[in-house]
């Protein structure tokens, strides 16, 4: 027991130490002299339907805690941020539906805040009174175009707050979203349900699973602020995307991986290859999650293996789950010491060896689950400085698992030698007296 919690412990510092290694590295094959990125649009949607009225958010109406959370989160915007806010069920008071659904307006248009900024963009939030329908679907299209322009590299995100389900069926407000998806403008769409019902909540993650995005329930003012302020934040500073790679059958056929986070689709219970070169000095660092985008059999595990061109294993992470997570994910490390003699004979660098990663899963699924595609696979790798110091764990090969297990059988070896010694020592004792 207490061993495994070691490993638990050690496996968790390592994928700590994956992404905060990761998070610096960038997008794949990024160059220090990369030109800077365009600033980000984010659109917040409020719902101002009749429903807001509620009063059930810390003893206040689902509106005055919006209002409060939108107050806060603009003056934390960051200034690169161009942000804009959109209303849906804001004006229109009647019954007609038709007319209803059409009841969006952009109420501060998307642009960089600056002091007045904020300042008109409170006084607009200000004047909202919860009115009437729910036109999610339309309110979704309106939304998309106010953030298109012609930089395809921009990083747009909407951030959709509400507490119903949308009211302007047969617009789908699921398929709106995969169609924004679909137009591949870099669009994610985050949701938030204001003390959603199943119903509201199950269209609200299904719109942000259509784009990519994040579905979060709130019940509390400070839950609203809080997770708005850091979808804001996650559009000034975007997660690099993941770039598509197909792994190869076998080592020889795989593609070859430079830092980055890569994609890929994987089938139930099969084998990927993908490779690396690691020059003398370099760390890898690499890490994989798959994803049980289906219903899968309990008892799964996921295997991440660093072997040589030759195949000789160098270092494994693996992981097994039990149903209870959709995700699961491993790690390792590979580091490789500098080569002195070899960089001395003519001058030039030594030759970076190739490593071959072998992505493997045991998942398993009831017959009536389709098997293709393949589950979702994101793999990251990283290229850093190898330590310096021998006595760096990984630089004893620990990762092969027979150091240690070479270093705990020779500890309980000499622990029963100095046990038994003792044992009959007392032994003698007792019997002189």
């Amino acid at each position: 027991m207490i061993t495994r919690q070691r490993l638990a412990a050690g496996a968790f510092a390592l994928l700590a130490a994956l992404t905060a290694g990761l998070g610096a590295a960038g997008p794949a094959s990024a160059d220090d002299d990369t030109p800077a990125q365009p600033s980000p649009k984010v659109e917040l949607v409020l719902d101002v339907s009749g429903s807001m009225r509620a009063r059930d958010i810390d003893g206040k109406s689902r509106m005055a805690a919006a209002k409060q959370a939108f107050n806060e989160v603009l003056d934390a915007t960051p200034d690169e941020v161009q942000l804009g806010i959109r209303t849906l069920g804001a004006n229109y008071h009647g019954d007609d539906r038709k007319t209803g659904c059409k009841d969006t307006e952009l109420l501060y248009p998307v642009a960089e805040l600056d002091r007045a900024g904020r300042t008109d963009a409170k006084t607009a939030v200000a004047t909202l009174a919860p009115t009437g329908w729910t036109p999610i679907g339309p309110t979704l299209l309106k939304a998309a175009d106010d953030l298109k322009d012609d930089n395809t590299e921009r990083s747009r995100r909407i951030v959709l707050i509400s507490d119903g389900e949308d009211t302007c069926q047969p617009l789908d407000p699921c398929e709106v979203a995969r169609k924004i998806a679909a137009e591949g403008i870099h669009l994610t769409v985050d949701t938030l349900g204001l003390v959603p019902d199943a119903k509201t909540r199950d269209q609200l993650s299904c719109i942000a699973e259509a784009t990519g995005g994040t579905y979060t329930s709130v019940r509390h003012t400070d839950e609203l602020s809080g997770r708005v302020k850091q979808l804001v934040d996650r559009a000034a500073d975007p997660v690099a995307a993941p770039v598509p790679a197909e792994g190869a059958a076998q080592c020889s056929d795989a593609p070859q991986l430079k830092a980055g986070v890569y994609t890929d689709r994987e089938k139930f219970g099969e084998h990927r290859w993908y490779r690396v070169d690691v020059k003398p000095g370099q760390e890898l660092r690499a890490s994989v999650s798959v994803g049980a985008d289906r219903a899968v059999n309990q008892d799964y595990g996921v295997l991440l293996r660093a072997s040589t061109a030759h195949g000789r294993e160098i270092v494994r992470g693996s992981e097994a789950g039990d149903g209870r997570t959709d995700v699961i994910s491993t790690g390792l490390r590979y580091p490789k010491p500098e080569d002195d003699e070899e960089e001395g004979k003519d001058g030039s660098e030594p030759a970076a060896e190739t490593v071959c990663l072998q992505v493997s899963n045991s998942f398993s699924a009831p017959s009536s689950v389709k098997t293709t595609p393949g589950l979702p696979v994101e793999l990251a790798v990283d290229l850093v400085d190898a330590p310096d110091e021998a006595s760096d764990v990984a630089s004893f090969g620990l990762g092969h698992g027979w150091w240690l297990l070479g270093v705990l059988i020779l500890t309980g070896f000499v622990a029963g030698l100095v046990w038994g010694w003792v044992s009959r020592w007392r032994f003698a004792v007792w019997r002189t007296n």
